[in-house]
C-alpha cells in the first residue's frame, strides 16, 4: 500500500464560504483533485470532485465573542486558510444578528414536548438488587404486612423498569394478580405502596401492546379513584393548615410557632409523596388514553375536572404532565366544553409566563386549542392573558404560539380595541419593519390585518413613519396581504384618510390589466375608501386612464366578483365629484351598471353598491339628466324600493326622492307606486268584494243600514283610487293620504252619496 501511495496525489481547494439558509451554520464549498502520478512523477490520470462541509454553530448566541469563535472554527476546520479569518468573522456576525427564518420558527412552534420520563421516587429505592429468578419470593412478600408488601413490590418494580423483563412478567399471572389485589385493597393505607404498584403497571402502559393487561386488571379505574381521593385529602390538609395558621395569628407564642413549623414540614412531606402518586397515576392514564374508547370512559368519570384541579399545584413536572394530558383531550369538542365549565383558563393564566420552558410551551399550545372557542377567548381576555401574551412576542421560542393565540383574539371585534392598551401594536410594527425583504410570517400579517380594522389601532400603526414604511414595502414587494392591512387602515374616517393623499398616485398606477387581480383588488379597495373632499379624482382618472379599465371590469364575468364589486365601490367614491360623475356618465358606465345589476340581482352587496352609485350621480345635474332621461335606472329603483334588504330600501328611497323632486313624470310614477304598495291590502279587499256581488252585507238587518251607504252607483276600485288620490290638497303628502285611506276602510260594498 505504501508503494502505491507514493504515486497518488490529493489536493483540496476551498472555494466559497457562505451561511446556511435556515440553520446557524457555515457552509464551506471545496474541490478535491485526485491525481495518479507515474514513477517519474509525471501526471498520468486525474479526477475533480466538488463538495461542501457544514459547520454548525450550536453555541452561537447574542453574547458570543465572534472573533474568538472564528479562530476556533479555523482551528477545527484545517481546510479553511488563515487568510480567510476576516470573512469567517463577518459571516458569524451575520448569523449572530440574523432573525430566525419562517422555517426555523415553524419548527420551533411544532416541536413536541413530552412529560419527563419517570424515575424512581424518593423513599422507594432499595439497597438490594432484584433478580428475575426470584420473582416468586417477591410475590410471597405481597401476602405479609404493609412494610413487606412495599419491599416486595419495590423489588418487582426494579425488574419492571427493564423492558426486557416485561414479557416474562406478563406471563406471570400470579404476580400481576397479586399486585392488582394489593393495590385494590391497600392503596388507602400506604401512599408509598400505591405509588410503587401503579408504577409497575405504568411500565406496562408505556408500550401499546401491553395496554390489554393493564385494562384487564382495571388499573385505569383504580387510578381514577386514587387521584380523586388524593385531591380530596389535599383540600382537607389545606383547610387544616389554614385553621392552624389562623390560631397562630391569634396567639403567637414560641411553642405555637414551633408547632406551626412542625405542621408545615409534615404538610410538605405529605404533599411531596402525594404528588409522586398523582404523577405516576396520571401518566399511566395518559398512556391508556391512546385508545379513544378508553379516553371516553375517563371523560365519563370526570377526568377533565380532576386534571384541572391538579393545576393548583406547584410541582412543575406534575404540571407538565397535566397540561400535556389536557392538551390531548382538548382536541375533542366534548372535552373542550368540559374545560370551559371548570375554569380551566383561569388556572392556566397563572402559568403564563413561567420559567419552565416546556411547561410554558405546553400551556400555550393548550390555550391555542381552547382559543378556537369564542367564549374561552373572552375568558382569556377577562383573566388578563392579553398583556402576558404580548410580552411573549419577544421570546423566540414561544413567539409563534403566542402570536397564534393573539390572532384568534384579534378576530373578535369586542377585543380589537383592547390591544391599544398593551405594547402589542408597536411590537408588531417593529417585527414588520425588521423583516426587510423577507416573506412576512402568516400569523404576523394576519394579526395586523385584523387589528387594522379598529380605528385606534390604525392610528397607532400610522404614528411616525408607520404608514410610509407599510406603503413602501407593500408597493415594492407587491405584497397582497400587507396591502390588505393598508386597505383596512384606509377605511377609517378622520385624519387617517388624509395621510393617504401622498400615495393616491402610487395606488392608481397599480390598477392595470397586466397586474395580478388579487393585487389590483387591494389597491383598488384602498383607493375606494379614500372619500376625501379635497381630492381631485378627475385628475387621477385622466392621468392614469382609469375610466376604460373601470368600464371593462363592469362586464359580468370579466373578472372575479370581488374585483368587480370593488370597481363598483370605486365608481361610487369618485362619483361624489361632479366632473368625475359627468366623465363616467359620458363613457357609458351607467348602462354597464344596469347590465351588471341584472346579472347580480340576487347578490345584495352588488345591488346595494350599484344603487349607491345611482344615488351619488343623481346629485349632479348632468348625470341626473342622463340617468332619468337616457336610462331605465329609475324603473329598476322602483322595483327595488320594496326589497327585503333594509339597506337597499333605504338607498333606493333616498335616490327616488331626489329623482321625484327634479322630474315631474317620474315623480308621479314613484308616488303612485308608493301609494299602491302602502295600500295594497285595502285594494285587494275591494277587488275581492266586487268579484263576488252576491256576498251578503255585513249588517244582518237591512233596516239598520243608514242612507249614507246607499245611493245610486256603486263605487268601483278605480273610482275609489281616483277619489282618494284627488284629495292631495286636502291631506298633503302621501303619508297623510294613507291615514285618510284607513278612515274609509270599513266601506263594505258601500255607495257614496253626493
Amino acid at each position: 500500500m505504501q508503494d502505491d501511495a507514493r504515486y497518488l496525489k490529493r489536493k483540496v481547494t476551498v472555494g466559497g464560504l457562505d451561511v446556511h439558509p435556515t440553520q446557524k451554520a457555515l457552509v464551506v464549498h471545496y474541490e478535491v483533485e485526485a491525481s495518479i502520478l507515474g514513477e517519474s512523477g509525471g501526471h498520468m490520470l486525474g479526477e475533480r470532485k466538488e463538495g461542501q462541509k457544514i459547520i454548525r454553530m450550536k453555541s452561537l448566541s447574542p453574547s458570543t465573542d465572534v472573533g474568538a469563535l472564528a479562530k476556533k472554527v479555523l482551528e477545527e476546520c484545517k481546510m479553511i486558510p488563515a487568510s480567510r479569518l476576516p470573512q469567517v468573522e463577518q459571516l458569524l456576525y451575520y448569523l449572530q444578528n440574523r432573525k430566525s427564518s419562517p422555517v426555523e420558527m415553524e419548527k420551533k412552534g411544532k416541536r413536541t414536548v413530552k412529560p419527563k420520563e419517570l424515575t424512581p421516587f424518593e423513599g422507594i429505592e432499595l439497597n438490594e438488587e432484584a433478580s428475575i429468578t426470584r420473582v416468586d419470593e417477591y410475590i410471597e412478600l405481597l401476602y405479609e404486612g404493609i412494610p413487606e408488601k412495599i419491599r416486595g413490590s419495590a423489588l418487582i418494580l426494579q425488574l419492571a423498569r427493564n423492558p426486557d423483563n416485561l414479557e416474562e412478567l406478563l406471563h406471570n399471572e400470579t404476580a400481576l394478580g397479586a399486585l392488582a389485589r394489593v393495590l385494590r385493597e391497600d392503596w388507602k393505607q400506604s401512599v408509598d405502596l400505591a405509588t410503587i404498584i401503579i408504577y409497575i403497571f405504568f411500565c406496562f402502559s408505556s408500550f401499546s401492546q401491553f395496554h390489554g393487561v393493564v385494562s384487564h386488571y382495571k388499573i385505569g379505574a383504580l387510578c381514577m379513584s386514587v387521584v380523586e381521593h388524593e385531591l380530596k385529602r389535599y383540600d382537607a390538609w389545606r383547610e387544616e393548615l389554614r385553621k392552624k395558621n389562623k390560631n397562630v395569628l391569634i396567639k403567637s407564642n414560641g411553642s405555637l410557632r414551633r408547632d406551626q413549623d412542625k405542621a408545615l414540614r409534615k404538610y410538605h412531606g405529605l404533599l411531596a409523596k402525594q404528588e409522586q402518586l398523582l404523577r405516576v397515576s396520571l401518566y399511566l392514564l395518559l398512556n391508556l388514553a391512546e385508545d379513544t374508547r378508553t379516553e371516553l370512559k375517563m371523560r365519563n368519570k370526570n377526568i377533565v375536572g380532576l386534571l384541572v384541579k391538579v393545576l393548583e399545584r406547584d410541582d412543575e413536572e406534575l404540571l407538565v404532565l397535566v397540561v400535556s394530558f389536557l392538551k390531548k383531550l382538548s382536541i375533542f369538542l366534548e372535552n373542550k366544553n368540559d374545560m370551559a365549565e371548570v375554569d380551566t383558563v383561569e388556572r392556566l393564566a397563572r402559568l403564563v409566563p413561567c420559567k419552565h420552558e416546556d411547561l410554558l410551551n405546553l400551556t400555550l399550545r393548550l390555550l391555542l386549542n381552547l382559543s378556537f372557542d369564542s367564549g374561552l377567548r373572552a375568558k382569556m381576555v377577562e383573566v388578563g392573558l392579553l398583556p402576558k401574551l404580548t410580552v411573549l412576542l419577544g421570546n423566540d421560542n414561544n413567539r409563534q404560539m403566542a402570536m397564534r393565540i393573539l390572532y384568534h383574539i384579534s378576530m373578535d371585534d369586542r377585543f380589537k380595541g383592547m390591544f391599544v392598551y398593551t405594547d402589542c401594536i408597536p411590537q408588531l410594527m417593529q417585527m414588520l419593519y425588521e423583516h426587510g425583504e423577507e416573506e412576512i410570517e402568516t400569523e404576523l400579517i394576519s394579526i395586523c390585518i385584523n387589528l387594522a380594522a379598529n380605528k385606534k389601532n390604525a392610528q397607532l400603526m400610522c404614528e411616525g413613519d408607520g404608514l410610509k414604511m407599510l406603503m413602501k414595502r407593500a408597493l415594492k414587494m407587491k405584497d397582497c396581504l400587507l396591502m390588505k392591512m393598508i386597505r383596512n387602515i384606509s377605511q377609517h374616517d378622520g385624519q387617517i384618510k388624509s395621510l393617504f393623499i401622498d400615495y393616491v398616485g402610487d395606488l392608481a398606477a397599480e390598477i392595470k390589466e397586466e397586474e395580478e387581480e388579487d393585487w389590483v383588488l387591494e389597491c383598488l379597495g384602498t383607493l375606494a375608501n379614500l372619500t376625501i373632499p379635497d381630492l381631485d379624482w378627475e385628475l387621477v382618472l385622466k392621468e392614469y386612464n382609469l375610466v376604460p379599465y373601470l368600464k371593462d371590469r363592469l362586464k359580468p364575468g370579466s373578472a372575479e366578483d370581488d374585483l368587480i364589486l370593488e370597481v363598483v365601490i370605486m365608481i361610487g367614491t369618485v362619483s361624489m365629484d361632479d366632473a368625475c360623475a359627468v366623465m363616467l356618465a359620458k363613457s357609458g358606465i351607467i348602462p354597464a351598471l344596469i347590465e351588471l345589476l341584472n346579472a347580480q340581482q340576487e347578490d345584495d352587496e352588488f345591488v346595494c353598491q350599484i344603487v349607491y352609485v345611482f344615488y351619488q350621480m343623481v346629485f349632479h345635474q348632468a348625470t341626473r339628466d342622463v340617468i332619468i332621461k337616457d336610462t331605465q335606472a329609475p324603473a329598476y329603483l322602483i322595483d327595488l324600493m320594496h326589497d327585503k334588504n333594509a339597506e337597499i330600501r333605504k338607498v333606493c328611497d333616498n335616490t327616488l326622492d331626489i329623482i321625484a323632486e327634479y322630474d315631474e313624470e317620474w315623480g308621479r310614477k314613484i308616488q303612485s307606486e308608493k301609494f299602491r304598495f302602502h295600500n295594497n291590502q285595502w285594494l285587494e279587499m275591494v277587488e275581492s268584494r266586487q268579484a263576488d256581488e252576491s256576498e251578503p252585507y255585513l249588517y244582518d238587518n237591512d233596516n239598520d243600514r243608514t242612507d249614507l251607504f246607499y245611493s245610486a252607483g256603486t263605487l268601483s276600485k278605480d273610482s275609489c283610487f281616483t277619489f282618494l288620490w284627488g284629495q292631495n290638497d286636502l291631506f298633503g303628502s302621501s303619508r297623510h293620504k294613507l291615514s285618510f285611506l284607513f278612515v274609509f276602510i270599513p266601506v263594505y260594498h258601500t255607495k257614496f252619496t253626493e
